[in-house]
């Protein structure tokens, strides 16, 4: 699912103009980057949290080179779901893929 398809599923079932639903997502959006940049996590309660991790530094090989490299401590956005949002994701009944007809 695109943004777009998000903006029209919003639109069709709100009744609300798709101009006003996309910059409402777009500022969603906005405030989730610059939260998370200024190192704060976000909390939705029943949806999930989205949060910053915090990678080690740490020691990696450049095989081409047969080398080692040190990669810096860094920070990552990371989504953690809600208890609520992965059971029922878990037991949701997915449809049967389609498979492509054989020649």
């Amino acid at each position: 699912m695109t943004k777009a398809d998000i903006v029209n599923e919003i639109s069709k079932s709100t009744g609300i103009d798709k101009a006003n639903v996309l910059e409402t997502v777009e500022k969603f959006m906005e405030i989730v980057k610059d939260s998370l940049t200024n190192g704060e996590n976000i909390y939705l309660r029943g949806f999930g949290s989205f949060i910053i991790k915090v990678r080690s530094e740490k020691t990696a090989r450049n095989i081409s080179k047969n080398t080692s490299i040190i990669i810096p401590e860094h920070r990552i956005p990371a989504f953690k779901p809600a208890k609520v949002f992965m059971e029922e994701v878990k037991n949701a009944e997915i449809p049967a893929q389609e498979t492509p007809a054989e020649e």
